[in-house]
């Protein structure tokens, strides 16, 4: 598999030297890190391509690094079922930048790039009809950027007496914010069951 791989990835840095920065063989998958202008083009070659024929795309994601110029890497897996292979393509981006849609090629991409910008903000060109699709029209931020606060900005709730649903800011006082991760265990000044065996 790992010979098929290596094969793969010197295909496309042969084929596809503008569009690949880098390639790598983790945990038995290429990583491909790609040039962000050039992806629609390198997706269509992966798909078409008599010796990739990556038809499938599996999913799409990112993950945040606050601290980097280029904040987002975003991440698409793909499945070869002609080659039993897998591919994974990340292209990192700035905040500001916006990433070509891969709906064109992939249909299937319309709702994992709507969550996407749902969740982090980050906007794709060419996208049939980006909204928001998990969170609710309104929702202020992106639950999915470190920088978000982990209560979020609002809540929401039934109000009886007025008979609908109500959004009302977050009023979590700060002492409940305070966690102990000890484990319940530490400190304890009783014996176990079992532990009388570990001393003998």
């Amino acid at each position: 598999m790992t010979v098929a791989l290596q094969e793969l990835a010197a295909l496309l840095e042969l084929r596809r030297p503008d569009a690949v920065v880098s390639t790598s063989i983790v945990l038995g998958e290429l990583t491909v890190e790609v040039q962000p202008r050039f992806l629609l083009g390198l997706v269509e070659f992966l798909k078409n391509d008599p010796n990739a024929q990556f038809s499938t795309l599996v999913d799409i994601t990112a993950v945040d690094y606050p601290e980097r110029a280029a904040r987002y890497d975003v991440v698409y897996h793909f499945l070869s079922m002609y080659q039993n292979t897998r591919i994974r393509l990340k292209l990192a981006v700035r905040a500001d930048e916006m990433v070509a849609s891969i709906t064109p090629v992939h249909p299937s991409a319309n709702w994992f790039e709507r969550e996407v910008f749902d969740m982090f903000g980050i906007l794709f060109t060419g996208h049939p009809d980006l909204r928001r699709i998990l969170t609710d029209y309104g929702f202020r931020g992106h639950p999915l950027r470190k920088d978000f606060p982990t209560t979020g900005y609002t809540e929401v709730r039934y109000d009886e007496v007025e008979k609908r649903v109500v959004y009302e800011p977050v009023t979590l006082v700060q002492e409940y914010r305070q966690f102990d991760f000890m484990s319940p265990w530490e400190g304890a000044q009783y014996v176990l069951p079992g532990d009388d065996k570990a001393k003998g």
